[in-house]
């Protein structure tokens, strides 16, 4: 459930040379004219200014549109905001420019979230003016873009919705600050232990946000967005909750849900490409589901129903099972599978050498020989073991 991976940092840099080594003085005069024109409206967005951010709005174009905006914007607590100008293109009076919006949660974020933005301009009077300022193509929707935005804090939570009642927004934050202790209980403390939760109007809303096809998302309560390996610089993560999907669920599988999305935000840092689904899946749902009770035969229905009609699986499940979009029951199946996975190493290994597989694997750097040195060192077996073991451990737990 959780999202993966970004524009690599160094095509950035790459574009940022082509603008400062390619073009006419001219261009290059211009491009940094609207370098500073957006530094003017970072500021007057970190000032509260209103006057200043309508300002830098094309004289004759949509400044009642930039007044809400700015309306908008005034919901968040934000640290940081800056826009860093990655492509310049001009053609006379007119000009398009691909920029990096950079922004931090206040109290929330450790590094800016980074959006792919572009901002159409025009030139009147010898000074540039935004005219647009949209999503990059392929890039997500803000989440003031698409409404009024009203934020819920909590204990260990800030919750941000547009279109929903303020009740509900609560509802949310109170299941994240739940969460956010029972994660660290299991993982630890080093991460920041405070999650954003975005909560849009609709399940279109939460593919609009996402950047991606909403029948992608159908039927998935929520993600997690972020970069994979995260360093101190790794943009911020966010939980992107799908209201259809989460208003079917009871309290408790609103719980897990919350505490499974929660896990990937403190697991990041040690979650890489060495990093297989079927555990980074799997020990969000095990803690999820951690001192609920609940029996696997419970919460595993569809492994169990494969398992008592002999379709037992013949090894953990590959990454592309986790793939959404496809078969409902095959992709619940896959989760079911990392989770008894994961179960079964904290049963068979104590929940502490759990952890330290986990941090184990995502060490290695790379996918081959990840898992196999890690189940080596941390479990003193192979995954041909391994894997014996937990098809037996299905059939004693689900059987």
């Amino acid at each position: 459930m959780a999202g993966r991976g970004r524009a690599p940092w160094w095509m950035v840099g790459l574009l940022l040379a082509g603008l400062v080594g390619c073009g006419s003085t001219g261009s290059d005069a211009a491009a940094a004219d609207v370098q500073r024109l957006l530094d003017r409206r970072a500021r007057a967005v970190l000032d509260d200014s209103e006057s200043a951010y309508v300002a830098t709005q094309e004289p004759s174009g949509e400044r009642a549109a930039a007044r809400t905006e700015f309306e908008r914007l005034r919901a968040l607590p934000l640290a940081s905001w800056s826009y860093r100008v990655t492509g310049f293109h001009r053609s006379g009076d007119r000009a398009t420019a691909d920029a990096d919006l950079r922004y931090r949660i206040d109290g929330y974020d450790k590094a800016p979230l980074v959006a792919a933005r572009t901002l159409s301009l025009r030139r009147a009077d010898s000074r540039w003016y935004v005219a647009s300022d949209r999503p990059a193509e392929d890039a997500g929707e803000q989440l003031w873009e698409q409404g009024a935005v009203e934020a819920v804090r909590g204990e260990h939570s800030l919750v941000l919705g547009v279109g929903q009642t303020a009740e509900a927004l609560r509802g949310y934050a109170q299941l994240a600050d739940r969460a956010v202790p029972a994660v660290q209980e299991a993982w630890g403390e080093e991460w920041p232990k405070r999650v954003v939760v975005l909560v849009p109007k609709s399940l279109e809303k939460m593919a609009e946000l996402l950047g991606a096809p909403a029948s992608g998302y159908r039927g998935i309560a929520a993600v997690t967005t972020g970069e994979t390996g995260g360093a101190a610089q790794a943009p911020a993560d966010r939980i992107v909750v799908n209201p259809d999907a989460y208003a079917v669920l009871g309290d408790f599988g609103r719980q897990v849900v919350l505490t499974h999305e929660t896990t990937h935000v403190a697991t990041r840092a040690q979650t890489t490409a060495a990093t297989p689904l079927w555990l980074s899946e799997g020990y969000a749902d095990w803690v999820g589901y951690r001192g609920t009770g609940r029996a696997p035969a419970q919460a595993a229905p569809e492994l169990r129903d494969a398992v008592r009609e002999g379709r037992m699986p013949g090894g953990l499940p590959a990454d592309k099972d986790f793939e959404f979009g496809g078969e409902t029951g095959g992709l619940a199946q896959a989760y079911e599978a990392g989770w008894m996975a994961c179960r079964l190493i904290a049963e068979r290994w104590g929940e502490v050498r759990l952890g330290e597989f986990y941090r184990a694997v995502g060490a290695h750097g790379r996918r081959e020989g990840a898992v196999q040195t890690a189940m080596r060192e941390v479990l003193d077996t192979t995954p041909e073991k391994f894997t014996e073991r937990w098809r037996a451990y299905l059939r004693s737990q689900l059987g």
